[in-house]
Formats: C-alpha cells, structure tokens, sequence
C-alpha cells in the first residue's frame, strides 16, 4: 500500500462507515465500477498514476470525461511543436475547466481528472451536488511514487521533482483523510484503488443495478462483500 497504515476493505468500512470502499490489496477484486445515471465521479492520483487510462475505460458509459490531458494534447496539435507548454498552459486550464463548468450543467454522468492538488474542483463537485440535492464520488488511485514516476516516464511527460513532491503531500492527505472517514464536502463515496485493482477492471459503468445485482455490501457466500458502486468478478451487469 502506497500511503497510509495497512488496512483491508471491511476495517475501513467498520472505522468510517459504507461510503468507503478500499479495494487495496483486496481479493475477489471487482471487474466493473458502477454509479448511477449522472453521478458525477472525481477521480483522483499522482501524475502517472493511469487516471486517464482508468478514465478511458467509460467510454460509451453515457459519462462525460474531463481530462485535463486530453484538452493538452488536443491544444498541442494545434499549436507549434516548438512552442513550450507554460506558454499555453493558462488556455489549456481555461478550456478544461470550461469543459467541466459546461458539463456539469448537463445531466450526463461526468469523470473529472484530477491530481489531488485542486480541492477547490472538490469544493466546487460539493456545491454541484448540493444543487442537485445528491453527491459527488471519489476514485483515488493510490500507487507507490516509483509507479507514477514509471507512468511519466513511458508517457513521455514527466512534472518537475518539486511539483511531484506537492502532489505527493496532497494525494497522501486526501488518502488520509479518506481512510479515516474524512471526505471532502458533499462527498457520498469514496473507492481507493491499488495498481492491482485497477488493472483489474474492465471498465466504469453508470446505470441502475438491475434485479440480480446486489444492493450494497454483503456477502451470498460465495463471493467477497461487495462495496457499493462495484460488481462482482464473474457477476452480470
């Protein structure tokens, strides 16, 4: 475990209640991530860590991604290739976070990237959801620094040694906080994954449980309790 003391899924749901779901060294781990229609899902890491990657795998989920990455590269092929990116780093934040501001006027599902450093994204996913009288839910990737730092280096992208040490104290709190029953405002869930986990899933799906899906955790003893927003390996959806 990247952060934190060694804990499994069900000793973090006895400290800080259902709404945590620590899939962290767990076994029987879950082949599919569920929320319902138009939930929106904060989906939180180190730079490297595979939050795009994970992101990715809700495509045709009905859900809007928002990846800040995305809108980089996208701005990248338009643009001279010698032209450094701090140069049109301010546009490119802009346009994401116009992108975000617009899709969370809509009533798709929407996936927000996020570093672990923007709480005030959290801060403001907490007042859309009290606007729309529900919450948000986080995903936090939580792998080792020597992980993410592989991730950038085959990505061929890589943050500076003192920008990384900043996102390391932040995604370390924010794991922190999480594990201890603390969420960020407005939160009504958290799942925390490991390498393992997320390699794991074969995707992010947003609908409603049909008949045979379980309803929250529990256990038909055959299969591991399941934590809420996830299915089963094996189980239909």
């Amino acid at each position: 475990m990247a952060h934190g003391e060694d804990l499994t899924g069900r000793e973090v749901q006895e400290r800080a209640g259902p709404r945590v779901c620590d899939l962290r060294g767990a076994a029987g781990l879950p082949e599919t991530l569920r929320w319902a229609p138009g939930e929106r899902v904060v989906v939180s890491g180190l730079p490297g860590s595979g939050k795009s990657t994970l992101m990715l795998r809700a495509r045709g989920a009905a859900a809007v991604l928002i990846d800040s990455q995305e809108v980089r590269e996208r701005w990248a092929r338009r643009l001279p290739r010698r032209l450094p990116y701090p140069v049109y780093r301010p546009a490119v934040r802009l346009a994401h976070y116009a992108r975000l501001w617009l899709a969370l006027r809509s009533p798709s599902a929407v996936l927000v990237h996020d570093c672990g450093r923007t709480a005030w994204v959290r801060r403001w996913l907490g007042r859309d959801a009290r606007r729309r009288g529900t919450g948000f839910h986080l995903l936090i990737l939580d792998v080792p620094a020597d992980t993410a730092l592989a991730g950038q280096r085959e990505r061929g992208r890589a943050v500076s040694p003192r920008v990384f040490a900043r996102h390391r104290r932040a995604i370390a709190r924010l794991v922190a906080d999480v594990v201890a029953g603390r969420l960020p405002a407005g939160c009504a869930s958290a799942v925390l994954l490991d390498r393992s986990a997320a390699a794991a899933l074969a995707g992010v799906v947003f609908a409603v449980p049909g008949p045979a899906d379980p309803a929250g955790p529990g256990t038909d003893g055959r299969r591991p309790p399941v934590p809420p927003g996830c299915a089963a390996r094996g189980q239909k959806e």
